[in-house]
């Protein structure tokens, strides 16, 4: 089969949350970033409201380039409507990487690759295998005022 009809299992982890957020999805292996983009903010139940990138290692970032970010040479991301999943897992040590949502409150997720397969006929891709965990509201304040924003909530 061709990586055009293989799928990836894809674990996603909402990073220093409690409770736990995870999310188990299937995307095609050949799914460029910006489309896995849209995927993770449906599944985690995020509004799209900020920017992202992936992180692979320390050196390799994936999102929206954009003018007013290259303070360095080189510091703007590859970008994501060029790039596959393939690319990313390509350069991805164990098969796992990161994506970052919303630079202020910094979401930060681990994304990892638990299988390749070869797509089912009859399936619909992509599609959301299992989902564990309330995503935070947008915009609460980060990790810190997500726990706040639980604490508050549970007093009566």
């Amino acid at each position: 089969m061709t990586s055009a009809e293989q799928i990836a299992r894809l674990a996603i982890a909402l990073d220093e949350v409690k409770p736990p957020v995870h999310r188990r999805v299937e995307v095609p292996l050949i799914i460029r970033l910006d489309q896995l983009h849209r995927i993770i903010q449906i599944v985690m139940g995020w509004e799209n409201y900020h920017l992202y990138e992936f992180h692979v290692g320390r050196d390799i970032t994936y999102g929206v380039p954009y003018p007013d970010r290259d303070f360095f040479p080189g510091s703007s991301p590859l970008p994501a409507k060029k790039s596959t999943l393939v690319d990313i897992l390509a350069r991805a040590r164990n098969k796992s990487f990161k994506y970052i949502y919303d630079f202020g409150d910094n979401w930060r997720h681990t994304v990892e690759l638990e299988a390749v397969a070869n797509a089912e006929p009859e399936a619909t891709y992509p599609r959301l295998l299992s989902a564990r965990g309330r995503c935070p509201p947008e915009d609460v304040g980060g990790t810190w005022g997500y726990a706040q924003y639980l604490e508050a909530m549970a007093d009566p």
